[in-house]
């Protein structure tokens, strides 16, 4: 994930060994909800749709998904203006440039400020919108579509499931429940947005019915050999050198969280400038430091501007890493988290050590 939260002081104790509290999963009297809101639309209706900073896979796959769906039935819903957007720059970070439905895209800025209908997709917190919080707030139909167990339910309406594998699962259920067939170019989003979180059906999250989605998808005609390798198995020689630097510096401290073991590693904004990468190049590095046998815990610092950090914690199971980020301002899952902060390299790493199991 790209955590944006901001960071706060926090004296909490550290983090026992027990699965976080689960939001329940939305019911029938949600979904209902939903789409009554949206079959009400008044004519015209202009309907913006908002992911978090720095959207990942499952953020800009789910909302472009859900957009594709909500413009081919437009009429029927009596929608005016279409557009999508995130907080902070209008930059899509390789693979995901290439994602259909990437012309619904406008700049924060111009974006509308006063939406009839606004659709929050893979947001744990309403924080992480930024500047585009008011919006939701004000906005007379507001839906929150989400798999973050951290999530509060910030929304008027709130379709959130932490037990769902991605939010595009949830997106996934409300176009069927809007009766929207699924077409190839819905199905790519959803299906870059599903490979993504699941870590391309490796982790724990992969059940049955993540399989009989992705059946689903992939029975449209999408070309999965081609999605897969531009997600997973393309990157530019810089990124794989500035790779290399960040694993040569990667710390394993085998007394670490309890004896479970600590693996971490960071990069510079003089790394990336070396390298010519932009701090998106670095994202999936936490998967190759998660791979430590001796290190139930993963953890990647990555540079944002000067003294300002983006940190990616991962857990094989033996410690919610959820609940770590949300004391220090973030959010995520059991096994994948994260959080922004500020000050040293050292101060972030003491911070998260002071909160893992003695």
């Amino acid at each position: 994930m790209a955590p944006v939260a901001s960071e706060h002081a926090t004296g909490s104790a550290p983090v026992a060994l027990q699965e976080s509290a689960a939001e329940p999963r939305p019911g029938a009297q949600e979904w209902e909800a939903a789409v009554r809101a949206l079959r009400g639309l008044p004519d015209g209706a202009r309907v913006l749709l908002a992911c978090h900073v720095n959207p990942d896979g499952d953020a800009l796959g789910s909302m472009l998904g859900v957009g594709l769906g909500l413009r081919r039935i437009a009429g029927e819903l009596r929608i005016g203006h279409l557009a999508a957007t995130f907080p902070g720059p209008m930059r899509l970070p390789a693979p995901f440039d290439a994602l259909p439905g990437a012309e619904l895209l406008v700049a924060e800025a111009d974006a509308d400020p006063a939406p009839d209908a606004m659709l929050v997709f893979d947001v744990a917190s309403i924080e992480r919108l930024g500047g585009l919080a008011d919006r939701l707030r004000a906005a007379p139909v507001g839906i929150v579509l989400d798999h973050h167990a951290s999530n509060p339910g910030f929304g008027a309406i709130n379709l959130v499931d932490p037990a769902a594998a991605a939010t595009s699962v949830l997106s996934d259920g409300l176009l069927r429940r809007l009766g929207v067939p699924l077409d190839e170019n819905i199905a790519e989003c959803l299906y870059v947005a599903l490979a993504t979180d699941t870590g391309s059906f490796k982790f724990a999250s992969t059940t049955p019915a993540v399989h009989e989605l992705a059946a689903r998808l992939i029975a449209t005609g999408i070309p999965v050999g081609e999605i897969s390798r531009r997600l997973f198995d393309t990157r530019p020689i810089g990124a794989v050198r500035l790779f290399g630097v960040a694993l040569a510096r990667t710390v394993l401290e085998r007394e670490g969280a309890g004896g479970l073991g600590l693996a971490w590693t960071y990069l510079t904004l003089d790394d990336l400038a070396a390298y010519e990468q932009p701090p998106s190049a670095v994202e999936a590095l936490i998967d190759t430091v998660r791979c430590v046998a001796e290190a139930d815990i993963a953890c990647v610092v990555k540079p944002v501007r000067a003294g300002e950090w983006s940190v990616s914690l991962r857990s094989k199971g033996g410690v919610d890493v959820s609940a770590v980020a949300v004391a220090l301002g973030g959010g995520g899952h059991r096994f994948a988290a994260g959080f922004s902060a500020t000050g040293t390299v050292s101060d972030v790493m003491g911070r998260i050590r002071a909160l893992l199991p003695a």
